[in-house]
């Protein structure tokens, strides 16, 4: 788009002047600077055969496709190639386990079944360790009060809401 005419002069302008330099950018930023757009839909207005087939119209299609969209499309086909991948991995691995004996399967798990019976014996010590202090919170005078103040309303007539303050 090109920029619009500065004003020639710098002085100050009469009325007449003023409103003449106006029109001029006025005009100037109103002139269609682009073509018109073309039509984006084509009909066909040839007769039709009576009998027999259709012969094909060709059908111009100047798609243009954003750069964004490709990429995802890109980025989606490869997360799908990799989630292939990571099944048939898994695949292969459990069908492996599967020919497993039970005494295999039993040697495999022995690591993490100690490891979980070390945990446990871990937080049952430090649990243990830890006593409780005798001290107290309060270290002053305690007064109570046993008198309660409720102010209670009510709104609503069938969908009714009430609201109790306790202080």
């Amino acid at each position: 788009m090109e920029p619009l005419p500065q004003p020639t002069a710098h002085l100050p302008l009469t009325d007449r002047e003023a409103a003449a330099e106006a029109e001029r950018i006025l005009a100037a930023a109103y002139q269609p600077s682009h073509p018109a757009p073309t039509a984006t839909h084509y009909r066909d207005d040839t007769p039709l055969p009576t009998h027999g087939p259709t012969p094909p119209v060709p059908q111009p299609d100047h798609r243009i496709v954003p750069a964004w969209a490709a990429g995802t499309a890109v980025a989606s086909i490869g997360v799908g190639a990799g989630s292939v991948g990571l099944g048939c991995c898994a695949w292969l691995v459990l069908q492996g386990l599967a020919s497993v004996t039970l005494y295999g399967v039993l040697m495999v798990t022995l690591p993490f079944a100690g490891a979980a019976m070390l945990t446990t014996a871990i937080g049952c010590a430090v649990s243990k360790a830890r006593k409780a202090d005798p001290t107290s919170v309060y270290k002053g005078p305690v007064t109570q009060k046993t008198e309660i103040q409720v102010n209670s309303s009510t709104r609503g007539m069938f969908f009714a809401r009430t609201r109790n303050d306790i202080r």
